[in-house]
């Protein structure tokens, strides 16, 4: 690919936690830019089938189509060398060879809009977000309102028995919550209960 002559490459990272709003920013953001003529691309993860397979949908019903890819391989395959504005929705599950192919459309004069979690349901730094923070020129860290008590939201709690990493869900599965009604280990504690409960059954059937 060529460099795009006059344009000055750019990367932005909307970050923060579930609900916070960094979808309806991405698609206000994409928005603004195809209202202006410029030549968009919108890509999602393929993993990430909650409300649409071929749009970003927000919680709060906002949508714009996109392409579903399975990494970054494959979104560099579906780039029309003629695009000029790049936008990504949660680029966590894409991969960390997102980084250096972001990097690498910016130098050739690209803007490029992200948005992901920045942590995940630990709390712990949800990669490849913090590398893409490192390298990104612009960062708007959004945050939610806590499901508990109403005060800014900073994490994502999972409600339910898992302890994978990546549970694609939303409403129901998920909800914001402040440090102070953040708990950690809520999902492992569910998976415990369950299985706990599980072998009660299982013994008391067996007599």
């Amino acid at each position: 690919m060529n460099i795009t002559k006059g344009n000055i490459g750019w990367i932005e990272v909307v970050c923060g936690p579930m609900f916070s709003g960094k979808s309806e920013e991405l698609i206000r953001r994409l928005r603004r830019a195809e209202i202006a003529r410029q030549r968009v691309q919108i890509f999602k993860p393929a993993i990430d089938q909650r409300y649409s397979d071929d749009h970003i949908v927000s919680h709060s019903d906002l949508k714009i189509r996109s392409e579903a890819v399975r990494n970054a391989a494959e979104l560099e395959q579906k780039l029309d060398l003629r695009t000029e504005v790049i936008g990504i929705d949660e680029a966590q599950f894409l991969g960390p060879e997102v980084i250096e192919l972001v990097v690498r459309l910016a130098d050739m004069g690209k803007r490029i809009i992200i948005a992901g979690l920045d942590t995940d349901y630990l709390g712990r730094p949800f990669h490849p977000i913090p590398e893409l923070l490192a390298v990104a020129d612009e960062i708007t860290k959004a945050l939610a309102i806590c499901m508990q008590c109403g005060n800014p939201a900073k994490h994502t709690q999972r409600l339910i028995a898992s302890e994978d990493l990546v549970v694609v869900g939303a409403a129901g599965l998920y909800e914001a919550r402040c440090r102070r009604c953040f708990e950690p280990n809520l999902a492992k504690l569910e998976a415990q209960r369950e299985s706990a409960a599980a072998a009660a059954g299982k013994a008391a059937g067996g007599n």
